[in-house]
């Protein structure tokens, strides 16, 4: 009778971690980046077509930073948390001052 073939170690993290950090990645890094977008529009100092066009550009730096970070950061908890709550604080004044900004 044939030996049963070993069984391989799994090694790496578990396949929830892997899909949370690919949502955070996604959907909290998409969050971030509005966010930022909403605030550029309201901080950079160029006229209001000139602002909206930049800050949608540089939106696609802060959702790769942002994505980078999901995964680079200790812990699955943390990274949804920080994404989120960098996303509402740079959120936060195009709420405060809604005429000086077009939200995204």
């Amino acid at each position: 009778m044939p030996a049963k073939p070993a069984r391989r170690k799994r090694n790496g993290v578990p396949a929830w971690t892997a899909v949370s950090r690919i949502l955070a990645a996604l959907f909290a890094g998409y969050w971030t980046a509005w966010g930022a977008t909403a605030f550029l529009t309201l901080a950079l100092p160029f006229d209001r077509p000139g602002r909206v066009t930049a800050a949608s550009l540089l939106c696609f730096a802060v959702w790769t930073t942002a994505a980078l970070y999901a995964f680079a950061a200790k812990s699955t908890w943390r990274a949804w948390c920080v994404l989120l709550l960098a996303g509402a604080a740079l959120y936060a004044p195009a709420l405060l001052f809604p005429d000086f900004t077009a939200r995204p």
